[in-house]
């Protein structure tokens, strides 16, 4: 197919297109399972019966009308795409932003996606000898950001999408409370779930799974330090917390380094992604519950701004 072409019956720039065809090129990709099997993965993925209901609405069967082939090639390159960066631990958007109101095989591509991708990174977990236990609890995240995506009335996705190949490709591992991310430079990344709170003892015994986990299953990278880069470590956020904060108490285990715009990020859109779950509510309309959701009201109303930050500490 023509990659212009392509691009202009997704309703994507064509830049785009082309850097799927590039990455992926005559790599494999991967099949889906077994349509009959699909509601069982599902269900192991954390999926919702209102999320998976849609996404098996919107399977890709071969006769399906909802599939073009512009789509399914797509759905083949973007698998492809992602496979061929098996082990790899770094940011990878799967493909181009699609616009998902027109239908679930928009709306779930990379869905489609991860489900097929789903064996190829379990044989890569057997073969570092994790536990299928680690795999399920790691891979559920997806249903985690479907139901958040939700929330989000269809606005966190394009973030998601590429969050996932994460998971997909074996760079992240879900161990109790956080997720730790595998990197090239001799740390491991912290990511917090919304999986309930943040306590220091749960914290704790997070670290120290990893600390057995890391040298056992990947014996040939060495790390040295745990690594954050998050609002969660802005200092400002001890204006508005109480000392025995989780927040605070998380905080303090990090040594901040010197602060750097981050590229394409903006901590106040974060902020708002995360404790509110909404990126288009004002200010004046978001709830004020709790007191990290006043502070970071009462903050952006003063005309003042969040910061993400960065810190470490050794393992």
């Amino acid at each position: 197919m023509d990659l212009d072409d392509i691009a202009a019956r997704l309703g994507v720039p064509v830049d785009d297109v082309h850097r799927v065809h590039r990455l992926a090129g005559d790599r494999p990709s991967a099949p889906l399972p077994d349509k009959a099997d699909a509601p069982a993965i599902l269900d192991r993925l954390a999926v919702r019966p209102d999320d998976a209901a849609e996404i098996m609405a919107g399977w890709p069967d071969p006769d399906s009308p909802l599939w073009t082939p512009e789509l399914r090639w797509l759905l083949d390159r973007s698998i492809a795409l992602v496979r061929a960066d098996l082990g790899g631990h770094g940011w990878l958007p799967p493909g181009p932003e699609l616009p998902r109101e027109r239908g679930p095989a928009w709306r779930h591509l990379y869905v489609y996606a991860y489900l097929a991708l789903v064996d190829v990174v379990r044989a890569y977990h057997r073969d570092h000898s994790i536990d299928d236990a680690v795999s399920w609890a790691t891979l559920a995240d997806l249903g985690r950001n479907l139901a958040i995506d939700r929330r989000m009335r269809r606005e966190g996705w394009p973030v998601m999408q590429a969050w996932l190949t994460l998971h997909a490709r074996g760079g992240i591992y879900e161990l109790g409370r956080l997720q730790h991310q595998r990197s090239g430079g001799g740390t491991i990344d912290l990511h917090i779930p919304e999986s309930g709170p943040m306590t220091p003892e749960a914290v704790a015994a997070s670290l120290d799974e990893a600390r057995a986990f890391f040298p056992r299953h990947f014996p040939d990278e060495h790390y040295t330090a745990f690594s954050c880069g998050s609002w969660l470590l802005d200092p400002q956020l001890l204006e508005y917390l109480p000392e025995d904060s989780n927040i605070v108490r998380f905080q303090r285990r990090f040594e901040l380094e010197p602060y750097e715009e981050p590229e394409g990020l903006d901590a106040d859109v974060e902020v708002l992604r995360f404790v509110f779950r909404t990126l288009t509510t004002p200010l004046d309309q978001l709830p004020r519950r709790t007191v990290l959701q006043r502070a970071i009201v009462d903050h952006l109303n003063s005309g003042r701004h969040w910061r993400i930050r960065r810190g470490r500490f050794p393992i």
